[in-house]
């Protein structure tokens, strides 16, 4: 084991493109490569391309793979059909979450599942010990994948430019097999920005003449090379959790205002089932906080672990915050006491470095693109 972080395959082009480069979760990866702000507008408007290869990919095959999956995880998995994929989370026996995931149906016995880049070895490691007594097989593909994503509203005329796949008919959570700028890919119509777009996993050497292909494809549309400051803000305004952040092993999905991906009624036990079943109940009944979002009144911009007061009491714990480039305000997303969670609550504010900071409490997503 070393110190030094992984390098992706495109890890020499984001140097000469002069990106600024951070170590995250392990893996050296661009932060922005010029104005994150820019880049932002970029995605929401017309174009942005990401290297997410950091993202960790498990092959899970065999005649029980979805049995497996399906004891293993939150989700009812068997019930997705191939092509198709499910967002769904994988947690500890007490109901913590692990991490949240995107598995794919890739045919009858083959799914792929994709992790956090900072869970990726805790949920190989969690579906390995889970198999026992399955006829099914884990594979740690991490190093078989390079993965880039185009997003944006003009993401669809970009790739069609490069494919004679069937990007029409390709829904929402889908991913199809096919040939980008004459590299196979499977291309999934899948993203974290709540923009329509695509996530393209093919193999690393041929990385490089993917991304150079959709640079050049784009180029006329507008699409810039994008980094993970962006790609924050851009989930922050969705209203998409981040594992460490609105998701964590003292979290549940029903914490989270995630329960709907719990699936009680799917046949047999799984892993968590009882202490969710409880979780859930608890939600019903009086949950003790709530997930909201924040919308600043002034300039200042909360961060992560500071906390929200109300009458001069704490009443929740900021999980994200950052500037809103569509908004234009500073915005955050926090877990709340349940008397103050409702969108309008008066009197709710965030202590910044001990200024409390008026905020607006309002339902999520703070953005939602016009489809």
């Amino acid at each position: 084991m070393t110190d030094t972080p992984r390098r992706t395959a495109l890890d020499a082009l984001h140097r000469e493109l002069g990106a600024t480069m951070t170590d995250f979760a392990g893996w050296d990866m661009p932060l922005r490569y010029g104005s994150e702000r820019d880049e932002h507008v970029a995605v929401r408007t017309r174009a942005g391309l990401f290297d997410l290869s950091h993202m960790g990919e498990i092959t899970v095959t065999g005649p029980q793979a979805a049995a497996l999956l399906d004891y293993a995880l939150v989700g009812n998995i068997g019930s997705v059909t191939t092509g198709r994929a499910r967002y769904t989370m994988i947690c500890r026996e007490d109901g913590g979450i692990l991490d949240d995931l995107i598995v794919y149906r890739l045919a009858e016995t083959e799914y792929m599942v994709v992790a956090n880049a900072s869970n990726a070895q805790t949920v190989l490691d969690a579906l390995t010990e889970r198999a026992a007594g399955f006829d099914a097989q884990v594979r740690d593909d991490r190093d078989a994948y390079a993965l880039l994503a185009v997003q944006g509203p003009a993401s669809p005329g970009i790739l069609k430019s490069l494919t004679d796949a069937d990007l029409d008919g390709l829904k929402y959570y889908a991913g199809l097999p096919g040939t980008v700028a004459g590299v196979p890919a499977l291309i999934a119509r899948t993203g974290y920005t709540g923009e329509d777009g695509f996530e393209l996993f093919v193999a690393p050497g041929d990385a490089e003449k993917l991304w150079k292909a959709l640079t050049e494809a784009g180029a006329d549309a507008g699409l810039v090379p994008c980094g993970l400051s962006c790609r924050d803000t851009l989930r922050l305004e969705a209203g998409m959790p981040l594992y460490g952040h609105e998701l964590t092993t003292a979290t549940t999905p029903f914490d989270a205002g995630l329960g709907r991906v719990v699936k009680f009624e799917k046949e047999g036990d799984f892993v968590g089932r009882a202490a969710l079943r409880a979780a859930a109940e608890r939600a019903e009944a009086q949950p003790p906080r709530k997930l909201v979002g924040l919308i600043a009144e002034g300039r200042r911009v909360p961060r992560a672990g500071f906390a929200v007061v109300a009458g001069g009491e704490v009443v929740g714990e900021v999980t994200s915050g950052a500037p809103s480039p569509t908004l234009g305000k500073p915005i955050a997303i926090a877990y709340v006491d349940a008397a103050h969670a409702e969108p309008g609550t008066a009197g709710v504010a965030v202590d910044i470095r001990g200024s409390h900071e008026p905020y607006e409490v309002v339902a999520l997503p703070f953005y939602k693109r016009q489809r």
